[in-house]
This record gives structure tokens, C-alpha cells and sequence, in this order.
């Protein structure tokens, strides 16, 4: 399956993501915000890395008929490798892996391999030391907001240091890494995480759980600009 553009590095994306969606109409919730939609952000949770599951590849196939938005996979399991293939014959566009599960440059190099877009996710309490070393081998950093495992979670102010750290790394070595941030995302705390340094805006109750998913996100997205300004 053609791996499809992530876009401009450092241009601002809204991927809304479908783990705060209802699951029993998973296809109509992308195409209602898909005006307000960069990447969909597709949330993978197996029960061991994180203490929760969702979907898998057959889902991501399923819905991939519905939109031609870049999709952004989350993969929080223990054993990402083994599943690479699989998404990626799903369409996946993008795989992203936590730099907690360990085996980092081997996982990377797997993505690689495969086509897919790299993303290396870390933890709230996770240093930034710990994914320094890779930032030249990837796309994507995916710095988290909330501890992960469920949505609807509080922004913790408290990793911005972190989101400003890695943005001043990136750009000081001129390289081609999208910063993006998931939890707690919403129009107070997007341009909080833009003023940081982040262009890749996760926002999953703030969207779907809204009485116009696609106002939230047109709202959301304004408030990330102003940020940025």
C-alpha cells in the first residue's frame, strides 16, 4: 500500500484521534472532522505496555478506505516489531514506538525498512536524554502530555520544558523531526504546546466528545496559530 506524504516538516497538524471516537461508527467520526483533519491519529494499546487495549491492524484496514488523511499510529505495545508488517499492510503511514520498550535502534531500522514514516514516543517522566540519541534516524518525536493508556486525561504542564528542549535540539541540528504532543490537548492547552515548540497536535476527547467535532477542531487549530505567533 503507497505510503502517503506526512506533510511539511514543522507545519502545523491537527490529528484528531480516534481512540476518543465511538468505535461503532469509527468511519462517519474521521469524515465529520476530515475539513479540521492533517493526520489521524490511530491509538494502539495492547494491555501490557499500557493498562488498556483498543484496535489493531484489522481496524486500521477497515477504516482506511475512508480517509486519505496520513495516518499517525501510536503503537503503545511491548512488542512493536512483531506488528510493523501488519500495519503497515493495514495503512499505516506512520509508525511511532516508545523509547520505554527498549531495543530502540533495531525497531527504528525495522520501521525504516518497511517505508513507513519513524515516530520514537516518550513517557511524561521519560528524560529527554533518552531520545536525544535518535533523533537523527527518526521523523516524528512524540512527546507525551499524559501518562498513556486512556483519553480524557489532564495536560501536564510540567513536560513543556521537554517539548522546548527537544524543539531547540531539532532546530540547532537542522533536522527534518516533526514535535508532536498527545493528552490533554484542547483550545487552552494548544497554544501552550505550540509557545513550546510543538507542531503536531493530538486531540481526541476535545474533538469527538464535543457537540461539533469539527468546530472543536477549526477551534483548536486557531488556538494552536495564535501560539505560535
Amino acid at each position: 500500500m503507497e505510503i502517503l506524504d506526512a506533510g511539511p516538516v514543522g507545519a502545523l497538524r491537527i490529528a484528531p484521534s480516534i481512540l476518543a471516537a465511538d468505535f461503532g461508527a469509527l468511519a462517519k467520526a474521521v469524515q465529520v472532522v476530515d475539513a479540521q483533519t492533517d493526520w489521524v491519529h490511530v491509538d494502539v494499546m495492547d494491555g501490557h505496555f499500557v493498562p488498556n487495549i483498543s484496535i489493531g491492524p484489522l481496524v486500521l484496514q477497515s477504516l482506511r478506505q475512508y480517509s486519505q488523511r496520513f495516518f499517525d499510529c501510536h503503537l503503545m505495545i511491548s512488542d512493536p516489531a512483531r506488528y510493523l508488517e501488519a500495519f503497515k499492510k493495514a495503512g499505516a503511514d506512520g509508525c511511532t514506538v516508545h523509547v520505554e520498550v527498549g531495543n530502540t535502534a533495531s525497531v527504528i531500522a525495522d520501521t525504516r525498512a518497511l517505508g513507513l514514516r519513524v515516530g520514537l514516543a516518550a513517557n511524561p517522566d521519560t528524560p529527554f536524554d533518552a531520545v536525544e540519541p535518535f533523533l537523527g534516524d527518526i521523523d516524528l518525536l512524540l512527546l507525551m502530555t499524559v501518562f498513556p493508556g486512556f483519553g480524557g486525561q489532564s495536560f501536564m504542564t510540567e513536560v513543556m520544558d521537554k517539548v522546548s528542549l527537544a524543539r531547540k535540539e531539532i532546530d540547532a541540528s537542522h533536522l527534518g523531526v516533526n514535535l508532536e504532543v498527545d493528552g490533554g490537548i484542547d483550545e487552552v492547552t494548544a497554544p501552550i504546546a505550540t509557545r513550546a515548540g510543538a507542531n503536531v497536535l493530538v486531540a481526541g476527547s476535545a474533538i469527538f466528545n464535543q457537540p461539533s467535532p469539527l468546530d472543536a477542531a477549526l477551534a483548536i487549530r486557531e488556538a494552536a496559530l495564535a501560539g505560535q505567533r
